[in-house]
């Protein structure tokens, strides 16, 4: 029987096969109300920057007409909604799709599974693997307004399954209603914890629990992220009363900064309390004090932790601090400091840099450390090293592109291995060190895809504008012919640090199934290549981020994969900026440009609830050098009249507190002027989502069919050429 979401799918498919080929009006240019702001005796103008009062009617009005404009014209072709149907059709060959597992000590599972007829995960429990499966919430059932699409997150059960607190998010917008569960009997406490973010650290005798409450309950309020705070709730009381745990103003003396979030957790492990003042800066800044000092009045935080230490991640168990960091080992190495005389200073390495691989990740158990390494961001492999023994790589089921590793904890022996790549379906197996095995478990089904038995995957490195060489992940159907004729579907990010790390995505493969092929440009600003590889794409080195892209695209068209004619480019978030400046240089070399939720005018992003926590990445408009590093990464201010710049799909979400919807507004406003009589420039305004994260199933579906048409469509596609347009 087919689900009612593909039904709906089917429903919607016939409406448009009845509705009659016509053109559609486009809505009216956004009106220029020029605006100017001299820095470091550097005159910008612009002339949108009303659009970020989003409370202004001509501005409301004016998202609202692009959002509608862009429904009619993408729902127009045909073809896109045989994508939908292929990805429900891929959809229910998983009869059970299992996120968010969450093991405690006493083998209780909590977890979020999803069917075809499912839009979003159910919360589950189950004791032990093999144990009854029961149903604890469905988040169908929450709220009395059917416009608002509810989703779990932030699972986080008592060491022994006692009490459950998850939170409810409504249409993305990462704020959520906090409930609090009684496994026992299913009882949901009278407890609603609102304005929570991230995540539930329960503290000693499972009465009381940190959170994070945001300083806003509206997302596109500057305090959501400003006046965020780590509150303590306790059991059966008023959510509202909650007192600050950690925060700015309860303690001044400690210098968190505006671009800091306060967060506090207890680590029952090692019985201490941890806070951290968080933002991107991957460097930690961290305190720590006895696990007693919960009850107190007031917190006697010592510094354990500075910024120069740089240290990224740490883990503890009953002796010991483990403390992951580039500083002397741009390929990272780990760290091992004893409880009982935290300096850090005292540190010795237990695990040393790698030359040739970066250390990617750890997780620790009972028995010992276990550790990746990743080759060149796109082949990743698995070690084991003992508290008192010698490093020894462990022989995976397969190779893997991508390895995650969970454990039980530090009392346990038990951990788990989810190994997944480019052509490879994400798999999870428990690690048995007694007997060196691999055992396959996982509570998802493994569907097949026969339609991607003959995919191919090259891995390459492309030489950029400055000689280095850059990774790049090409994947296509065998078969292809290197004439130049193939469209190319590429993708980047390239901040943070953070890695593209191979995965196989069945949805985003029918680039393929449309004869396409699909890459990954591992560019400078993401993590691939260690922290030197983030560090040459950072602030004022940030151009090579684009740049290294602007090359792989050139490598793609001068080996005959593809020409510029037949080029789409995607980025999302920090990729906006990837996206935005590699269309502004090199206009002519791409076919279409899809900027997904993208940081589009750079030196106006410190003003977004989200800004101030990314200044350490991008730079701030109050600094000489900064201010023209974000200037040269802005793409609404590299913006030329009379340049023909390629057709372009642009996305935002009404509920973003990340990236505000006026960013990439304001790059809509300013490149439909200027292409006003030449190429398409679509801006898609999401009302029921945020920045794509906590969405809905057929959210999701939805967005990446519109971003496959439309490069299809302006790749060439007759078959995806819109009715409407």
């Amino acid at each position: 029987m087919k689900t009612r979401l593909l039904i709906l799918a089917v429903i919607s498919a016939l409406l448009l096969q009845c509705t009659p080929q016509q053109t559609v009006e486009k809505p009216p240019l956004a009106p220029e109300k020029p605006v100017s702001d001299t820095y470091f005796g550097t005159q910008v103008t612009d002339d949108y920057r009303y659009m970020e009062n989003t409370k202004d009617s001509t501005v409301l009005n004016w998202l609202k007409a692009q959002s509608d404009y862009a429904k009619t014209v993408l729902g127009s072709i045909d073809a896109r909604q045989e994508l939908l149907d292929k990805m429900y059709d891929f959809d229910s060959r998983r009869s059970v799709s299992v996120g968010g597992l969450r093991i405690t000590d006493n083998n209780k599972y909590f977890y979020l599974k999803t069917t075809p007829e499912d839009d979003t995960g159910k919360l589950f429990f189950r004791d032990g693997l093999k144990g009854e499966e029961t149903l604890l919430f469905d988040p169908e059932t929450f709220g009395n307004d059917s416009t608002v699409k509810y989703v779990i997150n932030n699972i986080s059960p008592t060491f022994d399954g006692e009490y459950l607190a998850f939170g409810i998010t409504p249409n993305g917008k990462e704020m959520a209603t906090l409930l609090i569960m009684k496994i026992q009997n299913k009882e949901i406490l009278p407890d609603r914890v609102e304005q929570v973010l991230g995540f539930t650290s329960w503290l000693p005798g499972k009465q009381e629990f940190l959170y994070i409450r945001t300083g806003s309950e509206n997302v596109q309020d500057f305090n959501f992220y400003l006046k965020a705070k780590t509150c303590k709730h306790k059991l059966n009381t008023d959510a509202s009363t909650d007192k600050d745990f950690f925060s700015k103003e309860l303690y001044p003396d400690l210098g968190l900064g505006q671009m800091d979030i306060p967060i506090a957790a207890f680590d029952r492990d090692c019985k201490l309390l941890y806070a951290v003042a968080a933002n991107v800066d991957n460097r930690m800044k961290l305190f720590y004090a006895p696990g007693k000092q919960v009850t107190a009045g007031k917190i006697d935080w010592k510094p354990l932790l500075n910024r120069e230490d740089e240290v990224y991640n740490f883990a503890a168990n009953k002796t010991d601090v483990y403390l992951y960091t580039p500083k002397g080992a741009p390929n990272f190495k780990l760290l091992r400091m004893p409880l009982n005389d935290l300096q850090i200073d005292k540190a010795e390495t237990f695990i040393p840099e790698d030359p040739e691989q970066t250390l990617s990740g750890f997780t620790l158990t009972k028995d010992g450390v276990y550790y990746t390494k990743k080759l060149n961001g796109v082949q990743e492999k698995l070690y084991f090293k003992s508290f008192k023994g010698q490093s020894r790589e462990l022989k995976l089921p397969f190779v893997a592109g991508t390895i995650g590793l969970s454990s039980k904890g530090v009392e346990f022996s038990d951990v788990w291995v989810t190994l997944s790549g480019w052509s490879r379906n994400s798999q999870r197996f428990k690690y048995d060190l007694a007997g060196d095995e691999f055992v396959f478990e996982t509570l998802s089904d493994i569907p097949e895809f026969p339609e991607y038995d003959d995919l191919v995957v090259e891995e390459v490195m492309v030489k950029s504008h400055d000689g280095v060489e850059v990774p790049l992940s090409i994947v296509y159907k065998e078969g292809i012919k290197k004439d130049g004729s193939n469209r190319l579907l590429l993708f980047g990010y390239g901040a943070y640090g953070i890695s593209m790390n191979p995965y196989f995505s069945a949805n985003r493969y029918l680039w393929c199934l449309e004869g396409g092929i699909y890459a990954v440009a591992h560019v400078r600003g993401g993590g691939e290549l260690g922290e030197k590889w983030h560090k040459a794409g950072f602030k004022a080195t940030k151009p090579n981020t684009w740049k290294d892209f602007i090359a792989c695209a050139e490598y793609m068209a001068d080996n005959g994969y593809t020409t510029p004619g037949k080029i789409a480019i995607y980025g999302g978030s920090a990729g906006g900026i990837l996206i935005g400046r590699a269309m502004t240089e090199r206009p002519d070399l791409f076919a279409a440009a899809i900027p997904a939720v993208g940081v589009m005018n750079a030196v106006r992003t410190e003003l977004e609830p989200g800004g101030p926590a990314n200044i350490p990445e991008f730079g701030t408009v109050k600094d000489s050098a900064e201010f023209f590093a974000l200037l040269e990464m802005d793409a609404y201010h590299h913006l030329e009249e009379g340049v023909n710049y390629p057709p372009t799909l642009i996305t935002a979400g009404m509920n973003d507190p990340r990236v505000s919807v006026w960013n990439p507004a304001k790059f809509a406003a300013r490149l439909q002027k200027i292409n006003q009589d030449n190429n398409p420039v679509i801006f898609r305004v999401n009302y029921e989502a945020g920045h794509g994260i906590d969405n809905t199933k057929s959210r999701n579906f939805e967005e990446l069919a519109d971003i496959l048409s439309f490069a299809l469509w302006n790749t060439g596609s007759e078959k995806f050429t819109p009715e409407k347009y």
